[in-house]
């Protein structure tokens, strides 16, 4: 027997046991998606809906031919998890796994290619055998800069999104290191979180957020409450914050396009008022040090 007869052979039996003794994984319960795990994962963590996971992989036939591999390459393969950037076996597979995982999934043609198939590999109809290694994930970069990180707990439903000026009901649950310095319900206009002392990191997300979404967002200094803290919550000054939101509801709020003159007019006064209360904030500490300063020459 050939080495490749006797890798092919192999791989028959892999499948094999998988179809035998696998667990299944679809929420239908029609085992669609079967999985064995090979090695333990080195953590209790498993990635969530939007992460940006790293693996390896080995893609075979059922018969045991291979068809693609990313050690061949030599270079991990990359996704957002839960996007449909993969066949939906992944999303469901990859989901179940630990970091530092192993495991093999068989996956039929349904939750695969289908009767489609991936021209010039992927015949119609195929089932597929999968051994995977979970290297590493990380969530979602909200802010391209690392300041919001967002790791989805429950997706959402709809294809709409809070806008700026958006009234939303959300419920929040903020901690810094292990403590929880806020819990509530809170109605608010999204631009306008800072009113009710919530960080701008979470307007931010909010625009990106479908209606009934829980996700923690992980907050840097510059996006949560930055230089001065938040004392009426024990913030200390450049303080990073995790919070535990969930968008329960939201009404748009018009675009520029869809306003009348009337409303535009009331608008642009809001935003004034808003930027002239703001200016005036800023310029506070100044005005009082030269007060100070012209006192001392007194």
């Amino acid at each position: 027997m050939t080495t490749d007869e006797s890798a092919k052979n192999n791989g028959q039996s892999l499948a094999a046991a998988v179809a035998e003794k696998g667990e299944d994984l679809t929420p239908k319960k029609d085992r669609g998606v079967l999985k064995i795990v090979k090695r333990v994962g080195n953590s209790e963590e498993a990635p969530m809906i939007g992460d940006r996971v790293y693996v390896h992989y080995n893609g075979k036939f059922a018969n045991g031919k291979k068809f693609d591999s990313s050690r061949d390459r030599n270079e991990p393969f990359v996704f957002h998890l839960g996007r449909g950037q993969v066949i939906k076996a992944w999303d469901i597979g990859v989901a179940s796994m630990k970091k530092g995982e192993m495991c093999h999934l068989l996956c039929r043609p349904e939750y695969a290619y289908g009767s489609a198939g991936s021209v010039p590999k992927i015949p119609s109809n195929a089932t597929l055998f999968f051994e995977i290694e979970l290297l590493d994930f990380k969530g979602e970069d909200l802010s391209e800069d690392g300041g919001i990180i967002r790791r989805i707990k429950r997706k959402g439903e709809g294809y709409s999104f809070p806008n700026e000026g958006a009234r939303v009901e959300v419920h929040l649950e903020g901690r810094c290191g292990e403590r929880m310095f806020d819990r509530r319900d809170v109605v608010f206009i999204v631009g306008e979180g800072e009113d009710h002392d919530i960080p701008i990191g979470i307007d931010k997300a909010l625009e990106k957020m479908q209606r009934g979404e829980e996700c923690i967002l992980y907050i840097g200094p510059r996006y949560g409450f930055g230089e001065t803290g938040k004392p009426r919550f024990g913030i200390e000054p450049n303080a990073a914050l995790v919070y535990e939101v969930t968008l329960q509801s939201f009404e748009k709020a018009k675009e520029s396009w869809e306003m009348d003159t009337k409303e535009k007019l009331e608008q642009a006064a809001i935003v004034k008022e808003k930027g002239t209360v703001y200016f005036k904030l800023d310029l506070k500490p100044q005005i009082e040090d030269k007060k100070k300063q012209h006192s001392v020459q007194l």
